[in-house]
């Protein structure tokens, strides 16, 4: 395709290059969620970032908001969130009647919710009930909100980036399997090693007032024409038969792999496949390679499995499992 001409790939690398050094100027290390996290953005997808308070969640997301020209925003979930909360409502308006229709009690005017945005943080998700969860699902699969039975766009490019607290749960509640399958990955972020938790603690004590890290020093890289126009390229990376069959292969071996009581659907080999692209976009290629592959089975996959009983009881971590189980399968040379 016309559209992946070398000078365009060679773009396109170069603005990821850039785009992931506006973001190091406030993400000290985690070099691998910031990664993965552009890639997902490339390949149009939502992304669950689980790690213990304080590692940075909320300001990876404020940092990447920053760094291209788009609209966010941010809902914090708690217990008492409601759906109208998150999509919106509709409220009459009594002095929108016409001037023949005396009898008329108004019309209704729509408010729309946060959603309606190219960015949006959602912060401790698991903290919402199931029936506020359910309000993001058409959000994040159709790109779309119904209110009063009509359907309304959300801007486009869309990505949620939502996050958890896997150790604090009281007060949480589990995501629903139909959601938790809609996001494209989830990154597990963990402690900063010695060096970057210094350099963390120099930067937020420089002469700088609280605790955040500053976010004054990043540019805006990209404007919403060219997310689009990236998102465009992953649509035509080449992905050879026999990658794409690794993919599929990959994601079935976790439905009979022991220790693992429930497997990936379907879902799982089209992330594999995304993603493959969006990496050989980042790396100026117009064809995706079995690497692309298996580099991102683990925060594809890792959330579409579940743990047996047995395993539960014996201490395993579907890392562990799941790292066993693509190692198993061969990849092939192209």
């Amino acid at each position: 395709m016309s559209t992946l001409t070398p000078e365009n790939l060679a773009r396109a690398a170069d603005l990821l290059t850039r785009l992931r050094a506006e973001l190091s100027k406030a993400v000290v290390g985690q070099s691998e969620a910031v990664e993965q996290i552009l890639l997902a953005l490339v390949a149009s997808g939502h992304v669950l970032i689980e790690g213990v308070p304080g590692l940075g969640k909320t300001l990876l997301a404020r940092a990447l908001a920053k760094t291209m020209q788009l609209t966010h925003a941010r809902i914090q979930f708690t217990p008492d969130l409601m759906p109208s909360d998150i999509t919106g409502y509709a409220v009459l308006d009594p002095a929108a009647r016409g001037e023949n229709d005396a009898a008329s009690l108004g019309q209704l005017r729509l408010r729309r919710g946060p959603v309606f945005t190219h960015l949006l943080l959602a912060d401790e998700i698991n903290r919402a009930p199931a029936k506020t969860q359910s309000a993001l699902l058409e959000v994040m699969q159709e790109y779309q909100v119904t209110l009063e039975g009509e359907a309304h766009p959300l801007p486009r490019p869309f990505m949620v980036m939502a996050t958890q607290n896997p150790v604090d749960t009281e007060g949480t509640y589990p995501l629903p399997e139909a959601q938790i399958d809609r996001f494209l990955l989830k990154i597990e972020i963990g402690f900063p090693s010695l060096a970057d938790e210094t350099a963390i603690v120099q930067r937020v004590t420089g002469q700088q007032i609280g605790n955040q890290l500053p976010l004054d020093d990043i540019a805006a890289v990209l404007d919403e024409r060219q997310v689009q126009v990236l998102q465009n390229m992953v649509a035509y990376v080449r992905v050879d038969p026999q990658v794409a069959d690794y993919a599929v292969r990959l994601t079935r071996i976790t439905r009979e792999w022991p220790g693992l009581a429930m497997g990936a659907g379907s879902r799982g080999a089209l992330a594999l496949v995304r993603l493959a692209r969006a990496s050989a976009i980042a790396e100026g290629r117009d064809f995706a390679t079995p690497d692309d592959v298996k580099q991102h089975a683990l925060p594809v996959l890792r959330h579409r499995v579940r743990l047996s009983a047995d395993a539960q009881l014996d201490g395993r971590e579907v890392d562990a499992l799941l790292q066993a189980a693509i190692d198993s399968v061969e990849a092939p040379r192209l």
